[in-house]
């Protein structure tokens, strides 16, 4: 297929479909973006095909037919692969990284949960953590040997802000990724089972707030990502990971806001964290201005979430 047809496919499915990651991916010069369109349309296929409504079988299938594809992508005439195999011929792209991503996948189709962070942390390191490896493979670096690292930990944080947000999503699709040692400490273990809730209240504020300081300083360690980067790649990574950054500070203010539906940053504040990230400005700051302006967000609701049957998984995709 041709190559150019190709990187404007996946462009403009990046542009329709990462509402956020575009806000970043926008930033870059055109042969890095075109790159980074090239594999967030590869990761965002294996998203599809998890939280799709194909029988269980049929999903295994399509991953293990998405992973063939990673063995040798020119072999495909598909513009995904066609513009993903031209960019990793110019860039070095770990590719092993798009399979973590279906390993990630692959966990939550067999209803994997976690019993504490640390195995939370394999699956976010799958989903999203290699999403920032993959990056940092078209960005480069300044210090190849910490810059891996660093991105890795930026992604775990984006995915546990993903998970705060997505509580009460999660919960009525049947998932919990919420540590069940966690949950307990808390005295909301119930939640953890399939016909538990989630229930406004101090207890549900703590653990929401305990969750957001591990992703606060997850947070804070893989921002030392940015200088190890060239400016434009350095604004792209700080204004993808400041709007999810901006999106925690506000959850751990006023927790029970997940119970009421998930949360966003409205466009404009989004285009302010990319202004800020390309003027090296510190990202997951509110400015005076976005403090001032902030809208007003919907009332916590009064009664519990409960689970319901699962549809959907999570999976880092930018939104």
């Amino acid at each position: 297929m041709d190559v150019d047809a190709s990187y404007a496919y996946c462009e403009r499915l990046t542009r329709n479909q990462a509402r956020n990651f575009y806000y970043g991916i926008r930033l870059l010069p055109e042969p890095k973006r075109l790159a980074l369109s090239a594999v967030y349309a590869f990761a965002r296929e294996v998203d599809d095909i998890g939280d799709g409504d194909l029988p269980l079988e049929d999903k295994v299938a399509e991953l293990a037919r998405m992973r063939a594809q990673l063995e040798d992508l020119t072999a495909y005439r598909d513009p995904v692969c066609t513009a993903l195999a031209d960019a990793a011929r110019r860039y070095p792209i770990p590719l092993s990284g798009l399979g973590e991503l279906i390993d990630g996948v692959e966990m939550d189709l067999k209803e994997t949960q976690y019993e504490s962070f640390e195995q939370l942390t394999v699956y976010c390191r799958c989903v999203a953590g290699a999403v920032g490896r993959l990056s940092l493979g078209i960005f480069g670096s300044h210090d190849p040997e910490r810059a891996p690292g660093l991105a890795d930990t930026l992604g775990i944080a984006l995915q546990v802000t993903n998970i705060l947000r997505d509580i009460k999503e999660d919960k009525e699709n049947g998932r919990v990724y919420l540590p069940r040692e966690d949950l307990a400490k808390f005295g909301l273990e119930d939640a953890w089972e399939p016909d538990g809730a989630f229930r406004p209240g101090p207890a549900f504020d703590d653990l929401v707030r305990f969750e957001g300081e591990r992703a606060r300083r997850l947070f804070d360690e893989g921002l030392r990502l940015l200088p190890l980067l060239d400016r434009r790649s350095a604004a792209c990574t700080g204004a993808m990971a400041g709007i999810y950054r901006r999106l925690l500070t506000r959850i751990v203010a006023e927790p029970s806001l997940v119970l009421a539906g998930r949360q966003s940053l409205p466009g404009w504040e989004k285009a302010e964290i990319a202004v800020r990230g390309l003027s090296g400005l510190p990202v997951g700051e509110r400015s005076a201005f976005a403090r001032l302006v902030r809208p007003v967000t919907p009332k916590a609701p009064d009664q519990a979430v409960n689970g319901g049957t699962r549809t959907g998984e999570k999976h880092f995709n930018g939104e």
